[in-house]
Order: C-alpha cells, then sequence, then structure tokens
C-alpha cells in the first residue's frame, strides 16, 4: 500500500476507488492549495462542509483555516467517491477525543491529518484507520522528545540510526504513534511511552516498552516520505471479521462531477 495523490476536485476517483476496492484501505495525500475553494464564503460550501462550516465562520483568516476546509472537502470527496453518494449527503462528526467519523454510515472508516501544505485522509472497509504527518524535517532530537514519547527500546535504538538521520526516525515514530493513537480514539491522551516501533526496514509492528511484539495480526502500520518532504504514518486495524458489503453497493450512486470525475 502507498499513498495516492490526489490533484484537486477535477481530477479521477478511480485509483483510490480501485485501492479500497482491491485492498480494503487507501491513504490519500493532497496539496491544501489543490483543494481550498477560491471563496469560503460561497453558498455551496455550507452543504459541503455540514455542521463544520459553522466552525469556519468563527474562524479567523489563516493557514490554519486554509487547512481546516480544504482537509475536509478532500474527506468528504474522497469518501463519496468510494461510496458513491454526494459529499453534501456525508455528515463528518466527531467522537470525544475528536476522532472523525462518518455520522449514520458503519461501511467506511476514516482518518484525517494535516500539517503546513499537506492533507492526508485514510480510508478502510475493515476496522479502524488512523493517520498522521509530519514534515519530514520537523525538529525533534534533543528538545525532550526522546524522554516524551519514546520507550527504551526506541531511545536505544536511535542511538544507532546515524546522526544525520536521527530526527528524520523520530519523526517517522511519532508518526506512527499519533496514527495508531488517533486509530484508537485516544489522540495524546495515550502516553507513547508506553508502545512503540521497530527500525524502518523491519515490517512494522507494534513493541512493548521492552521491545517485545506488542499487538496482534489484526494491526498493521506503514510510513512513507511523500513529496521528498512528508513523513506520512498509518496504523490501520483488521479485526478480521469477513468482509463487509462492498462500498459501492452502500448508498445510491449519484452523479457529481466533485464527488466522481473521471
Amino acid at each position: 500500500m502507498r499513498p495516492l495523490r490526489h490533484r484537486g476536485p477535477g481530477c479521477s476517483w478511480e485509483p483510490v476507488r480501485g485501492a479500497v476496492a482491491a485492498h480494503g484501505t487507501c491513504v490519500v495525500y493532497a496539496a491544501v492549495d489543490d483543494w481550498l475553494p477560491p471563496d469560503l464564503g460561497a453558498p455551496e460550501l455550507a452543504a459541503y462542509l455540514g455542521p463544520d462550516h459553522a466552525r469556519l465562520a468563527r474562524m479567523p483568516a489563516s493557514r490554519n483555516r486554509d487547512r481546516f476546509v480544504a482537509a475536509r472537502l478532500l474527506l468528504k470527496s474522497a469518501a463519496s467517491a468510494v461510496l458513491g453518494t454526494l459529499p453534501g449527503e456525508l455528515e463528518l462528526a466527531y467522537k470525544p477525543g475528536g476522532r472523525p467519523f462518518l455520522r449514520g454510515i458503519d461501511q467506511l472508516d476514516v482518518g484525517l491529518s494535516h500539517t503546513e501544505g499537506l492533507l492526508v485522509v485514510g480510508l478502510t472497509r475493515f476496522g479502524r484507520i488512523g493517520v498522521d504527518t509530519e514534515p519530514a524535517d520537523r525538529r525533534m532530537l534533543d528538545l525532550g522528545t526522546e524522554a516524551m514519547a519514546c520507550t527504551p527500546h526506541e531511545r536505544e535504538a536511535l542511538e544507532r540510526v546515524p546522526a544525520e538521520w536521527r530526527n528524520r526516525e523520530l519523526v517517522r515514530l511519532w508518526t506512527l504513534k499519533e496514527a495508531y493513537s488517533k486509530a484508537i480514539g485516544q489522540g495524546l491522551r495515550f502516553r507513547f511511552t508506553e508502545f512503540g516501533f521497530g527500525p524502518g526496514d523491519a515490517r512494522l509492528s507494534m513493541l512493548r516498552p521492552d521491545g517485545t511484539p506488542g499487538t496482534g495480526e489484526d494491526w498493521s502500520f506503514h510510513s512513507w516520505l511523500v513529496e521528498d518532504a512528508y513523513t506520512v504514518s498509518a496504523a490501520v486495524n483488521d479485526p478480521g471479521f469477513g468482509d463487509r458489503p462492498e462500498t459501492g453497493d452502500a448508498l445510491p450512486r449519484l452523479s457529481d462531477p466533485r464527488s466522481s470525475a473521471s
């Protein structure tokens, strides 16, 4: 599984639909500016955003507001393309702690993250998904992050990483932990020193603080460098209860050039 780049509302969703149909899961990323509407006051934006439009109205003009809008348009458009409906027919809601979900839709779980100019959306028709992204060169090393976010096993492993790559490795570990915490709905409330991950060249699995295996086969973890600038990580849970109905049959397929362009 590799993340798929999407370049804006006029581009095809077929690769995303195909990935979800074939593998059950897809991670999509996009540039903020590709999904930022030219007019944030346009009436049709309220229908696309649903309840989030009220939050938008309270936000001052900023790059954070741009990411807020663009990320939700990307998520709802991606989900609607997979489900075969219109973005405005999907309501994005939030569980305690901020985990997003599609109200009334149990055929598809979603995850969302953004940083600087990048948006990331996770989609799975199995269990749960969490995604996270950070600039690959974000400074974390020697700022206390290791003590706050790493297990003893991870700190020992970091010391063996060449100095020029050590910060990027710490960013990778951080995004993996964020992705898992988001998938289980805990966010930063779950102590990152209680679980860890191994080296990037190994098959990714969760480890206990002492480095022994921590999760079973129902969890998979992934981390990538995209656009040569951002680390993107995903945590996917498949409880193995059997395949769900085809997502394309879950809702009536409607014609909408924004959600199903090809």
